[in-house]
């Protein structure tokens, strides 16, 4: 794909949109960074963009020849904001639309599923990547980052299932090479890291690697969904807790090659990811540092 249009990272503040905008703009792509408040990302113009403000699409896809989709959080239904800023996409002069899914998700199952159907025939070039879950997850702002902070527990309704979590800078990365590569992948691409782990197995390596002692505390599915629904919808909790339950029947416990085959790299494991974590952590704390 060649050409001087800008890749507009939606989301461009979050989890991979940030990772996504910053890597581009490295490599010397243009770079519109989207979001609620156009918020800067280094390298990258920064625009605002809603998902449930129509008049924001114009001014975000303008000059734009590329996407990165990252679906609203806040729609159980993304697909009904979602398609219609495709079809605009598309007719403002979109080609390529990477799409970040999830691994539990297929094409035309719930919520982002119904999107991933949808893209093939909106853009020949395209991409669904479906990522495991977040390592960071368990280092950053995160539910389970939280307990983990304030009690030294994990609290999952998963079992003893296992799941190949991934770090948020591999998906970035694979990401990167959907949005740049000259064939686009014209296919879902699920995203996982190098091994398997369960959350105990997760509770060990925290321990080890920070010396602060942690464990898995496996709750029913319904004492997970009251759990979560404390902080966030009932029906979102639900959906949360229904995920971990098919976990632990083994929904996740599969490693693919996906980061090595796009990137040539091996995908970082979760022992690496928490050191690295820790040590950022370390530096941002010390004496003198500044953010």
């Amino acid at each position: 794909m060649t050409g001087p249009g800008a890749a507009l990272v939606l989301g461009a503040t979050g989890t991979t949109g940030s990772r996504v905008a910053s890597r581009l703009a490295a490599r010397g792509y243009r770079v519109k960074a989207a979001g609620r408040r156009a918020t800067a990302v280094d390298g990258a113009e920064a625009v605002r963009f809603d998902w449930h403000d129509p008049a924001t699409y114009e001014g975000a896809l303008r000059g734009a020849d590329r996407v990165y989709l990252v679906p609203p959080v806040d729609s159980p239904t993304p697909a009904d904001v979602m398609l219609p800023f495709l079809e605009q996409a598309r007719a403002s002069g979109v080609r390529r639309a990477v799409l970040l899914g999830s691994s539990a998700i297929p094409a035309g199952g719930p919520a982002v599923g119904q999107v991933h159907r949808a893209l093939p025939a909106l853009f020949d070039e395209w991409a669904v990547l479906r990522p495991s879950w977040f390592m960071q997850n368990f280092t950053g702002d995160h539910l389970h980052a939280r307990s983990i902070r304030e009690e030294g527990v994990i609290l999952t309704a998963a079992g003893e299932g296992r799941v190949a979590f991934v770090d948020a800078d591999d998906i970035a990365a694979v990401a990167e090479r959907a949005l740049t590569d000259v064939r686009a992948p014209g296919t879902d691409l699920v995203v996982t890291g190098p091994e398997a782990l369960s959350h105990a197995d997760v509770a060990t390596v925290l321990t080890e690697v920070t010396g602060r002692t942690v464990v898995h505390r496996p709750l029913a599915y319904e004492r997970m969904r009251d759990h979560l629904a404390a902080s966030m919808p009932l029906e979102y909790a639900a959906m949360l807790a229904g995920m971990d339950r098919a976990n632990a029947e083994g929904a996740e416990d599969r490693v693919t090659d996906t980061v090595r085959r796009l990137t040539g790299r091996e995908p970082r494991t979760f022992r690496a990811h928490v050191l690295r974590a820790t040590r950022v952590a370390s530096a941002s704390a010390a004496p003198g540092a500044t953010g």
